[in-house]
């Protein structure tokens, strides 16, 4: 069994690499226009690269959640640290789309991945006992959220003063950081997993097992609609408030306070998970979004209204993340946890592309923002309705018989 010191070295790297990798992506919203304006290009095609990164994200998080399962976290996520300064080094050379899209989209995606919640909750849930597991995903969760409260207004003070391209160089400093604090997941790797021996089956068994399981897809589906919403929020906000007149500081403080609210949400929603049913924690939250999106539609923008909506879309921004989680553990176990989990951000990502491309290509066509609000709310409905009848039982399997 791992020690107390294991669990929280372990717990903490997790959190800290969460902190910093999505701390980074999460202030790319603030390069929208200057990086749109500086090369000439219509915010859609800043708007592609991120929905390329989106998508590698999607399609490389059960690549790379299966590799951590196989090779260890350790190995994964200094990858992704590595990939992330290369990346971030190579964006700031930028010239064109192509560079745009190789560099925010492939590189960094590569990189997000391997650095992802998915992997990082793999390595926590091999050393955390089972019932207190939503309760640490929440906390690593809240490290996306951290991050985010830490990094964007560095980064938009950074900007401000030196410009976008030396605003990328030194985004790479927390990154390079991230390979350090990777190399303590190794405590996970050696660690006894927390599994029953009814787990110790394959991972085409455990694919298979995925794949006909109603409740799993129900659940994939409505994590979709979280994708839509944060890739939307995070690409596009901070440029739909700089249309609304708002001023560069509302702007700055208004993300910032995503992230603060976000620290207490994500790990309240961890809690809750802990003693409420998952699957009712997620309805509230996709409806409680649903509703959150209706004033920008029918109110005035003023500076109180931005604040207003941070908090609140803070305070649900990742709570989706520790719910989901823990009923995927919950249905299947942690044996092979970073991969399933990884399949459901896929689905995640998917979203996440539409809502950070569409959005760009609605805003160009129309001017507006106002259709891209109206998807939000009918999609929030529409996860809300997704999940309620979403199974969630832990499945019964035989013990494995020794040879």
């Amino acid at each position: 069994m791992p020690s107390q010191r294991s669990i929280l070295i372990v717990t903490a790297c997790a959190l800290i690499i969460v902190t910093l990798s999505l701390g980074i992506r999460q202030a790319f919203g603030l390069f929208t226009r200057p990086v749109s304006m500086d090369l000439q290009l219509g915010r859609q095609v800043f708007s592609m690269a991120i929905a390329i990164q989106t998508l590698i994200i999607g399609f490389g998080t059960p690549i790379a959640g299966a590799l951590a399962d196989r090779y260890g976290a350790q190995r994964v996520a200094i990858a992704g640290g590595l990939l992330y300064v290369a990346g971030l080094a190579l964006a700031s050379l930028s010239q064109e789309a192509l560079d745009l899209q190789l560099t925010f989209g492939i590189l960094m995606g590569m990189a997000l991945s391997a650095a992802s919640m998915s992997v990082m909750f793999g390595a926590v849930a091999r050393v955390v006992a089972p019932e207190k597991r939503t309760a640490a995903f929440g906390i690593v969760t809240a490290g996306g959220s951290i991050g985010q409260f830490l990094m964007i207004p560095a980064a938009s003070a950074l900007m401000t003063s030196l410009g976008w391209r030396e605003t990328l160089l030194w985004l790479s400093v927390p990154a390079i950081a991230m390979i350090l604090v990777a190399i303590p997941l190794r405590l996970s790797d050696l660690a006894p997993a927390r599994h029953s021996a009814a787990e110790a089956r394959s991972l085409p068994q455990a694919l298979r097992e995925a794949r006909g399981h109603r409740g799993y897809w129900l659940l994939t589906a409505s994590f979709f609609v979280c994708g839509f919403h944060v890739s939307f929020v995070a690409t596009h906000f901070p440029a739909y408030l700089a249309d609304r007149g708002m001023q560069p500081d509302v702007i700055a403080t208004a993300f910032a306070l995503i992230g603060l609210c976000n620290i207490f949400g994500s790990y309240l929603f961890g809690v809750l998970s802990g003693h409420w049913r998952k699957r009712y924690v997620l309805v509230f939250i996709y409806s409680a979004r649903a509703a959150l999106f209706v004033p920008l539609l029918i109110l005035p923008m003023t500076p109180g209204l931005a604040l207003a909506f941070a908090a609140g879309m803070g305070f649900l921004y990742l709570g989706t993340v520790p719910p989901t989680s823990g009923i995927v553990a919950q249905i299947f176990g942690v044996r092979y946890m970073s991969t399933l989990m990884g399949i459901v951000i896929l689905s995640h990502q998917m979203g996440g592309f539409l809502g950070a491309w569409l959005a760009g290509y609605l805003y160009d066509t129309t001017g507006s923002y106002e259709i891209v609000w109206m998807i939000n709310i009918a999609l929030g409905l529409a996860a809300a309705a997704l999940i309620a009848p979403a199974g969630d039982a832990p499945i019964v399997r035989k013990e494995a018989v020794p040879a």
